[in-house]
């Protein structure tokens, strides 16, 4: 698995796609964040960082698609799977190794922007103490929603050997977990009693709860449910696509 996850990083980085896609995230978000007026941090008059909270999980939306879709679709179509298939290794092991490797990229290209939190506190009038633990929790959240795109995508790279094909059922699968639940429950049909049931469905929810730095253990059990069943998901399919090529 360790070898599996290695391989993850490192073809991730061995071209400038892996550089790109994070810069251009990161770029995003500056310019979100400091330079377009109607999101600027600049013009809240308000040290804190929910903007990037609220804006980060949309632009992940098109980043972990982006990183996810090559893991198994690129291992179909060069037919290298089935001689992953042969080495010593468990469905689990595999599936694993892709995601934590993915997940790992995630996380690196989240990290730079813990520059952010340093910067509003140098901008804040006498250099005020910002909420820490609202953004700690905010930051265990957005980590919590990628963990969740990037099991999705891996999912959506497992059904075809096509990566854009990947990336697409990826990008519409993320979308439909994070804001389908939520605007469906704002259907006048659903309102009175379905439609809270309807939002606590759906990652947005749970995610926005986090964000407000309340870490409630039913957020993370919902979390890690939906992880595991993408994760499970996967490995079904690996299952099927080996049994039919043997």
């Amino acid at each position: 698995m360790l070898a599996i996850f290695k391989k993850e990083i490192n073809q991730f980085f061995s071209s400038v796609t892996g550089y790109v896609a994070i810069i251009l995230f990161l770029l995003a978000n500056g310019l979100l964040l400091f330079v377009f007026p109607d999101t600027s941090l600049l013009d809240t008059g308000y040290a804190n960082l929910d903007p990037l909270f609220e804006l980060a999980p949309l632009i992940y939306l098109l980043l972990i698609p982006a990183i996810t879709m090559r893991c198994f679709a690129d291992e179909f179509k060069t037919g290298t799977m089935e001689l992953l298939s042969t080495k010593p290794l468990s469905g689990w092991q595999i599936v694993m190794g892709k995601f934590w490797g993915s997940l790992v990229i995630v996380l690196i290209s989240l990290l730079p922007t813990v520059v952010y939190y340093f910067a509003i506190r140098q901008l804040s009038v006498d250099n005020q103490a910002l909420d820490t633990g609202g953004i700690i929790g905010s930051y265990i959240g957005l980590v919590l929603l990628g963990a969740v795109f990037t099991a999705t995508g891996i999912w959506s790279s497992s059904l075809t050997n096509n990566a854009m094909v990947a990336f697409l059922i990826a990008l519409f699968t993320c979308f439909i977990l994070y804001n389908g639940f939520d605007a469906v429950s704002k259907i006048p049909t659903f309102s009175g009693g379905a439609d809270y049931y309807l939002q606590m469905a759906g990652i947005k929810f749970h995610y926005t709860s986090i964000s407000r730095g309340v870490v409630d253990s039913r957020d993370i059990i919902y979390f890690i449910s939906i992880i595991g069943l993408m994760l499970y998901l996967t490995k079904l399919s690996l299952q099927r696509k080996l049994w039919q090529n043997g």
